[in-house]
């Protein structure tokens, strides 16, 4: 929990005890269902809590922002980024339903109101959203045939609105055929070596016509 505080120093009371929650709930749900890799309960803050924040690095939603979280699993990105954003609205859509119980267990737990959960595959989602973030479900050309579509027109925040992707390694073959992708490094915000080979890939998209 020091972790979050070393770069999000300015968080409410509530927003530090929600926070502080989600290790108990994690490694007791961990210990039923295998929401995250087993070796990275233990280092739950750093590996997925402030991974999921670096999003927030990159741009500070703006309130009533919709951000859609595709193949959240236990709630990854989503579920920190609503903590931190508690006036934006988050869908979080996974193809694993147990994992969805999960969050919805947690975000009860933690009075955690901001959050919808759903149950089935992208394609079908019929709405459109801000922004959607993901951490490094596929490759960037199969994640955006899955989101096509799914942008709003109006524009709510200083960003255009787009793809907010988390993902490590060299992503230069990926990407080359996105001209607007640009790609923020971790390792400028957060010192911790875990960060060294990861990156915010920003990639704006068109709005469904």
């Amino acid at each position: 929990m020091d972790l979050i505080l070393k770069y999000f120093p300015n968080l409410t009371e509530i927003q530090v005890k929600q926070f502080e929650a989600l290790e108990a709930l994690y490694k007791d749900w961990n210990a039923k269902i295998n929401v995250v890799s087993r070796k990275d309960i233990d280092e739950l803050y750093l590996r997925h809590v402030l991974h999921s924040l670096a999003i927030a690095k990159v741009i500070e939603f703006n309130d009533n922002s919709s951000i859609l979280d595709v193949g959240t699993g236990g709630g990854f990105p989503g579920v920190p980024l609503a903590i931190l954003f508690p006036n934006c609205n988050f869908h979080l859509v996974d193809s694993i339903n147990k994992k969805l119980k999960v969050i919805n267990v947690v975000c009860e737990a933690i009075e955690l109101t901001n959050i919808k959960t759903t149950h089935s595959r992208v394609e079908v989602i019929d709405d459109t959203f801000d922004f959607i973030v993901s951490r490094a479900v596929t490759a960037m050309p199969e994640f955006t045939k899955w989101v096509k579509g799914k942008i709003k027109k109006r524009q709510h925040n200083d960003l255009k609105n787009g793809i907010l992707y988390l993902k490590g390694g060299d992503l230069t073959e990926e990407l080359k055929q996105y001209k607007s992708v640009k790609a923020f490094l971790l390792s400028d915000y957060f010192e911790e070596p875990f960060f060294e080979t990861k990156k915010v890939i920003y990639l704006p998209l068109k709005y469904k016509s």
